[in-house]
C-alpha cells in the first residue's frame, strides 16, 4: 500500500540546524534517512489525510499522518523493525509494552526470524495481547501497580541472552519513528508545502523526538491529563515523572517518565507540550470515525483532540498532526462512537 505521493529526497540545507546533528549519542537526520532505507519495502508509506471540517474548526490547513494504517496498526512498527534489523539473524529479543510497541516488535521479529518475548500489563487491551501472540511472540503478563516491567524484562534478557528493545529510549528506535516525519515532510514538499508546526501524540517521546528530527518543524507534544510528564519536563528544563497510574482511555500513553534521550532531543528542538482530557480524546475518536472514516485509538487521537479542543492555536498555519495508532478494543470503540 502506498498512501501518498512519490517520495523525493531533500537536502540537509533544507533542514533547520537544530534538527540536524544534535551531539553525541543523539540521532540526527542522517540516522532518520538510514532508517528510511532499512524500512523501504518493509513499512508502509502512510497517507496524509485532511478534512474540510477540521480546517474550518481550526482555521488552519491540517494534514493528519495516518499511522493508524501502518503495519500492526501504529507507528511503533517503524522503530521496532529498524532496531531489530541492526541485529544478527536469529538474535532473541525482549521488550515491554502495553501493546503497540509489543505488536511492532513481535511483527518485526517474525519478519526477521528472531525469537521474541514481550512483557505486557495484565490490563492491556485484549486485542493488543491477541495480536502480539498472533505474530509468534511469547507474552509475559505483569501487574503494573505492583511489579516493574523493566525489572522483569531485564531478568528475561539476562536469562535468555536476548537483546532488550525499549519502546523509546534507544537512538535506533527514535530514528525509525522519525521516518514518519520524514515521509510527511516529503509528502508536503510534493504539494509545494512545508509544515509550520507538528502536534504529536506522546507517551515517552520517541515519536515526537523522531518527528522533530524528520519533519524539521516545531513540535508540540500532546499527552492525556494526569500523564503530562513530557510537557512538565520541557517547561521545567528537567525530567519530571508521574507518580501512580490513574485510569485513562489512552493506555498507549501511560508512560510515567521520559528518557534523557528523548528529553534532550525535544529540548534542543524547542518543543513544548499540552495535555488533553479524556472527553477530548473520546470526541477525537468519534471525529476520526465519522469525518475521516478511520479507526483511531484514544491515545492515537490525542493530537487530533488538541486541535479540536483548541488546546493549541494553529490559525493560519500548515499543520501536521499524528494519528499514531488504531488498536482500540472493539467494545471500547463501540462505546465511544455511541456516546
Amino acid at each position: 500500500m502506498d498512501g501518498g505521493p512519490p517520495m523525493q529526497e531533500l537536502s540537509d540545507a533544507a533542514i533547520p540546524l537544530a534538527h540536524q546533528r544534535l551531539g553525541p549519542r543523539l540521532p540526527d537526520i542522517h540516522g532518520v534517512r538510514a532508517a528510511a532505507r532499512s524500512l523501504a519495502g518493509a513499512a508502509l508509506v502512510t497517507p496524509l489525510v485532511r478534512s474540510d471540517a477540521l480546517d474550518a474548526a481550526t482555521g488552519a490547513r491540517v494534514w493528519l499522518k495516518a499511522e493508524c494504517l501502518q503495519l500492526t496498526g501504529s507507528f511503533k512498527f517503524r522503530g521496532a523493525y529498524h532496531r531489530l534489523s541492526q541485529l544478527a539473524a536469529g538474535t532473541p529479543v525482549v521488550a515491554f509494552s502495553s501493546g503497540n510497541h509489543a505488536q511492532g516488535v513481535a511483527r518485526a521479529a517474525r519478519m526477521l526470524g528472531q525469537p521474541c518475548a514481550i512483557v505486557m500489563p495484565a490490563d492491556a487491551p485484549a486485542l493488543k495481547v491477541e495480536r502480539t501472540r498472533a505474530d509468534g511472540a511469547e507474552v509475559i503478563v505483569y501487574d503494573r501497580a505492583t511489579e516493574s516491567r523493566e525489572a522483569i524484562a531485564l531478568r528475561l534478557a539476562a536469562e535468555r541472552g536476548a537483546v532488550l528493545v525499549p519502546s523509546f529510549d534507544d537512538e535506533q528506535i527514535v530514528a525509525g519513528q522519525g521516518t514518519a516525519g520524514l515521509e510527511a515532510r516529503e509528502q508536503l514538499a510534493a504539494m509545494g508545502l512545508t509544515a509550520d508546526i507538528a502536534l504529536v501524540c506522546c507517551g515517552g517521546g520517541g515519536l515526537a523526538s523522531g518527528i522533530a528530527l524528520g519533519l524539521g518543524a516545531p513540535v508540540v507534544t500532546v499527552e492525556p491529563e494526569g500523564y503530562d510528564d513530557v510537557a512538565r519536563s520541557l517547561a521545567a528544563g528537567r525530567i519530571e515523572g508521574i507518580d501512580g497510574f490513574a485510569p485513562t482511555l489512552a493506555d498507549s500513553l501511560q508512560t510515567p517518565r521520559m528518557a534523557e534521550l528523548t528529553f534532550s532531543i525535544l529540548r534542543r528542538a524547542g518543543a513544548r507540550g499540552v495535555a488533553v482530557s479524556e472527553a477530548a480524546m473520546a470526541g477525537a475518536v468519534r471525529f476520526a470515525f465519522t469525518e475521516l472514516k478511520l479507526v483511531v485509538e484514544p491515545g492515537g487521537a490525542a493530537a487530533l483532540a488538541a486541535l479540536l479542543s483548541g488546546a493549541v492555536d494553529v490559525r493560519g498555519q500548515v499543520v501536521v498532526a499524528t494519528l499514531s495508532g488504531g488498536n482500540v478494543d472493539p467494545a471500547v470503540f463501540a462505546r465511544l462512537i455511541a456516546a
